[in-house]
C-alpha cells in the first residue's frame, strides 16, 4: 500500500537500524494469520526485526493487547471508539478477506455445491440436518447430492471468523438472528464439532465425510477445499475471489467514504462475494515509552507501505486508496507516556 502522505517524503528510502533488533510479539486472528507470516518474513529479509505472530484468535489477541503481554493484536472484530477508548487502544485496518462455507462431499462434480443465505443459516442452526434435504436439492438442480448426515464444524476458541460468519448468518435469516445471533463464540445448537483456528477447522473437515465449515479464502485453494458457490444480494451464485472482495469494498461505505467499521456483508454487485470481511490490528493507545512502543508501529507502517504488493495472490484485497491517506493521523494517535518522539519510520 502507498500511503498518502504527500510531498516528497515517500521518495526517500526506508533506512534500517544498525543496532540490535527487537522481537516484536503479536497474537490473535488466525484469519489474516498466513499473510502476517508473509510479511515478517520478507520484513526481516529487508532488515526489520523478529516478528513472532501467533495465531490464537481474535478474542485471545483481544485479551491479550488489553493486558498489554504483546505488542499488537490481530483481530477481525472492529472494535467501536467507544471500546477502543475503554481499553486505551489504537486499531488499524489491515486487510480485507473472505469467509468461506467449505463442505467434504463425495460425488458433487466440478461445479461443486450451491447454497443461498437462508439455506446455509438452516444448515447451521441443524434444521437442514441432510445433505439431499429438498431445499438443498432445489438450489442444485442436476446434482445428485449425497444421503449423508450434515457435520457441523465449528470454532472452540473466540474467533472474529466466527463473529462476521454469525454476522451474515443473522443478517439473511430472522431464525438464525434469533437462535443464535452474532458473536466470537455462539452457542450451536444440538451437536457440533469444534476445532481451534482456521487451521483445525482444515483438518476437522478433511477428516469428516459429511462436514460443513467456514474457513478464510486463502484456505481454500491452499488445502484444495470445496468452497460453497453462495448467492449474493444481486441473485448470483458467486464463487469466493479477490474480486469478489474488491467488488465488496466498492458497494460499502469503506470504499466510498474510508469508514473502515462499515460492513462489507452481503453487498450489492453482481460478483460480490457475500461474507467479507476486513481484519484489525490493534495497539497501545499510550505506551509506556516511545522506544518500546516503536518496533510494532515500524512492522505496521511497514506493511502499509507494502502491502499491495506482498497481498497480491495471497486471498486477500488491499485496503482502498481513500483508507490508507487517513491511517498517519492514527499513527500519531499513539502517545507515549513518556513524552518522547515515535520512531517508526526512519529515512535518509
Amino acid at each position: 500500500m502507498k500511503l498518502l502522505l504527500g510531498g516528497a517524503l515517500w521518495a526517500t528510502a526506508l533506512l534500517w537500524s544498525a543496532t540490535a533488533h527487537a522481537e516484536v510479539a503479536g497474537a490473535g486472528a488466525s484469519f489474516p494469520s498466513k499473510v502476517y507470516g508473509k510479511w515478517t518474513e520478507q520484513y526481516k529479509r529487508e532488515g526489520g526485526d523478529t516478528v513472532v505472530y501467533k495465531a490464537t484468535g481474535s478474542g485471545d489477541g483481544l485479551k491479550q493487547i488489553s493486558a498489554r503481554t504483546v505488542a499488537f493484536a490481530g483481530s477481525d472484530s472492529a472494535l467501536q471508539p467507544a471500546e477502543l477508548s475503554k481499553r486505551q487502544l489504537v486499531q488499524f485496518p489491515m486487510l480485507v478477506g473472505g469467509i468461506v462455507p467449505v463442505v467434504n462431499l463425495p460425488g458433487l462434480g466440478e461445479r461443486g455445491l450451491q447454497l443461498d443465505g437462508p439455506t446455509l443459516a438452516a444448515l447451521m442452526l441443524g434444521t437442514v440436518a441432510r445433505w439431499d434435504d429438498p431445499r438443498i436439492a432445489e438450489l442444485n438442480p442436476g446434482v445428485r447430492l449425497p444421503a449423508l448426515p450434515v457435520r457441523r464444524l465449528v470454532r472452540a476458541d473466540k474467533s472474529g471468523t466466527t463473529d462476521g460468519f454469525s454476522r451474515y448468518l443473522a443478517e439473511v435469516s430472522k431464525d438464525f438472528a434469533g437462535q443464535v445471533g452474532a458473536s466470537q463464540l455462539p452457542k450451536w445448537p444440538g451437536d457440533v464439532t469444534a476445532a481451534e483456528g482456521n487451521d483445525g477447522m482444515v483438518s476437522a473437515l478433511k477428516a469428516t465425510p459429511g462436514a460443513l465449515a467456514y474457513v478464510s479464502f486463502d484456505r481454500v485453494a491452499r488445502d484444495a477445499l470445496a468452497a460453497v458457490r453462495l448467492r449474493n444480494a444481486a441473485g448470483q451464485f458467486v464463487k469466493p475471489s479477490e474480486a469478489g472482495f474488491r467488488s465488496a469494498i466498492r458497494e460499502s461505505e469503506l470504499g466510498r467514504s474510508g469508514n473502515d467499521l462499515a460492513s462489507l456483508l452481503d453487498r450489492p454487485g453482481a460478483e460480490t462475494w457475500p461474507i467479507t470481511t476486513a481484519t484489525f490490528a490493534l495497539v497501545d493507545a499510550n505506551p509506556k515509552s516511545a522506544a518500546g512502543a516503536a518496533p510494532a508501529l515500524r512492522f505496521l507502517y511497514w506493511c502499509f507501505l507494502h502491502g499491495d504488493d506482498l497481498t497480491r495472490g495471497t486471498g486477500f484485497a488491499p485496503l482502498p486508496t481513500i483508507v490508507q491517506s487517513r491511517l498517519a493521523a492514527r499513527f500519531a494517535s499513539v502517545k507515549p507516556q513518556d513524552g518522547q518522539p515515535l520512531d517508526y519510520v526512519r529515512f535518509k
